[in-house]
């Protein structure tokens, strides 16, 4: 864990660039400083690997005072990844990896075991591309190059400084998709700073925003954008972001508006014919008047189907639960998942059947959602 206590950074001209910040970065987790320009989010990050020094207050790692150690020492045990990715274009790709191994005198069996493990992880093919330059590579791949470059010498602690700033939209994405990714396997502390609040969301196990050298709120992603301090991280946020995320649809908007139904008095045979035809499981049961009956699923009909006089009222079976059209979904989800029920219909407070919320109607409007989101029309 790095720890800040009580940190203050004045330069000589008495400008105050952070204000006893006092900030917990736990250990294993992803931790997004974020803010306006001048806010102090980078010069945080260079104090922990003693780029700077503060004026006032002290930082620890793992409880251990980093005033204590030497500077270079204490840089050739973290990781850092910065915009410019700063390889060296002489080096060939596995020079440039595996710098810090070589100054920590690993043996060259190590080494070499090393940088193909590195380049797999993030899909280069080690023999493809350990000899090239990094004039040879895309920047997505020379900023892949950087990341593993960090992780070398199996640092515990990582930062990285606006790495994907500089790429186009899509490899950012991509980069940002493969450090979540990678971040499951090696589960590294990761002090990461950018300035776009899409990419800090993505990320982050924890967002810290700042503003004028304090921190103004420092929570996790989703507890930020249900609830913003004040006005200033509502406007950083966005409003727009902020009406998407606390938009929690009804069931009705992700129900099945005409889900499958047979009536009380139907045989066995036809409740079959009509599994068969709309390619479903189960029937909702229904009255002439609409009022939900119950169901019956093809296990319940494959037990008493040799029984010609079987019919669907005798074998049906209740639902346990039934949701209202006007309810939240996050509370329906949270029903399924409890009851392990695979659907629950949706009825009017009379009781009549509206509609059928299934764990297949979720997963759908999720997606939609996204790919709304992607295109831009701003759903999420």
């Amino acid at each position: 864990m790095i720890e800040f206590k009580n940190i203050v950074k004045r330069y000589s001209n008495d400008t105050t660039i952070l204000k006893d910040l006092n900030l917990k970065c736990e250990t294993g987790e992803i931790t997004v400083l974020i803010g306006p320009s001048g806010c102090g989010k980078t010069t945080t990050m260079k104090l922990i690997n003693r780029l700077i020094s503060p004026t006032e207050g002290s930082i620890f790692i793992d409880g251990e005072n980093i005033a204590n150690k030497n500077p270079v020492d204490l840089r050739r045990e973290i990781g850092y990844v910065i915009q410019n990715i700063g390889l060296f274009p002489h080096m060939t790709i596995a020079q440039n990896v595996a710098v810090v191994p070589k100054l920590l005198k690993w043996d060259k069996e190590k080494i070499d075991k090393r940088i193909d493990e590195l380049l797999d992880m993030v899909g280069l093919e080690p023999n493809i591309y350990r000899d090239r330059y990094p004039n040879e590579l895309s920047g997505g791949q020379q900023q892949r190059i950087g990341v593993i470059r960090a992780l070398a010498a199996e640092p515990s602690i990582i930062l990285m400084d606006e790495p994907f700033s500089a790429l186009d939209p899509i490899s950012r994405e991509q980069l940002q998709d493969e450090l979540n990714h990678l971040q499951r396997d090696i589960k590294k502390t990761i002090v990461f700073v950018t300035h776009d609040m899409d990419e800090a969301l993505k990320i982050a196990d924890r967002i810290v925003l700042m503003k004028d050298g304090e921190i103004i709120q420092a929570d996790e992603p989703e507890k930020i954008l249900r609830h913003p301090a004040n006005d200033f991280v509502i406007e950083f946020i966005g409003e727009k972001r902020l009406e998407q995320s606390q938009s929690i649809p009804t069931v009705e908007e992700v129900m099945i508006k005409n889900p499958v139904t047979i009536y009380p008095y139907r045989g066995l045979a036809q409740a079959t014919q009509l599994l068969k035809s709309r390619k479903v499981d189960s029937l909702v049961v229904v009255d002439e008047e609409g009022f939900t009956q119950g169901y019956i699923s093809i296990y319940d009909i494959a037990q008493s189907f040799k029984k010609e006089e079987t019919l669907v009222k005798d074998i049906l079976q209740p639902f346990p639960k039934t949701l209202l059209p006007n309810e939240p979904l996050d509370n329906a989800v949270e029903l399924l998942d409890k009851s392990k029920l695979s659907n629950i219909p949706v009825v009017s407070e009379e009781g009549k059947l509206l509609g059928l919320l299934t764990r297949g109607s979720i997963v759908g409007y999720v997606k939609d959602a996204y790919e709304n989101a992607a295109n831009g029309s701003g759903v999420v």
